[in-house]
């Protein structure tokens, strides 16, 4: 199933076993340009490592970690350390926590040049995130689509994300669901995605 349209906004998305919000464009298209263009000079962007049947690839995909602390976090048996808000990333953070009612202390920034580079089918289920978590992603510059898949049905069910816009991806969605930004021949422009994490702390998780 495709949604594309006006109905699917601040309405879950998925049919059962999760909550994704399409809170649609939250970001004016000057402030969401500027923003792009600040972006896209001054993250130190970094090529994104995977272990993959036991070999490390190096992704044409870059990426960037922020947050409150200097946050470890592992995915795909690699792990990061985030470094500090810098005031546009801030500024982006306030909102999205406005907007979601959330408190978020770390970002995932991904830029993909063009739409021949994609994610593959995944979750956000690391030890970091916790079992029941909320994930914020904004998009800026080419929009792309969006696609999730759950894990034992196999039901799909796909959204454009415009540029400017928030999705939120909460409850037992990660648990349940997979997602991916499928490849495309069809966007030639860049898209920066940042995705708003709270990681939970060690002492807290072995509570």
């Amino acid at each position: 199933m495709d949604l594309f349209n006006e109905s699917s906004r601040d309405v879950n998305i998925l049919p059962y076993d999760g909550i994704v919000l399409y809170h649609g464009v939250v970001l004016g298209q000057q402030k969401e340009i500027a923003l792009f263009d600040t972006l896209l000079k001054t993250v130190p962007w970094k090529s994104d490592e995977v272990m993959l049947f036991g070999k490390r690839i190096i992704t044409k995909r870059k990426v960037a970690w922020y947050g409150d602390q200097d946050y470890r976090y592992t995915y795909s048996n690699m792990e990061k350390r985030a470094i500090p808000w810098s005031k546009e990333l801030l500024v982006i953070k306030n909102l999205v926590e406005h907007e979601t009612k959330e408190r978020f202390n770390s970002c995932l920034l991904n830029l993909y040049h063009d739409g021949g580079e994609g994610m593959g089918w995944h979750s956000d289920d690391e030890k970091e995130l916790g079992e029941v978590n909320t994930i914020a992603s904004v998009s800026l510059g080419a929009a792309r689509k969006f696609s999730f898949k759950h894990k034992k049905t196999k039901d799909t069910t796909s959204l454009m994300l415009e540029r400017g816009s928030l999705l939120e991806m909460k409850g037992s969605t990660q648990r349940h669901w997979l997602h991916a930004l499928p490849k495309t021949k069809k966007i030639l422009n860049p898209r920066i995605n940042l995705t708003f994490r709270t990681i939970i702390s060690e002492r807290s998780r072995t509570k």
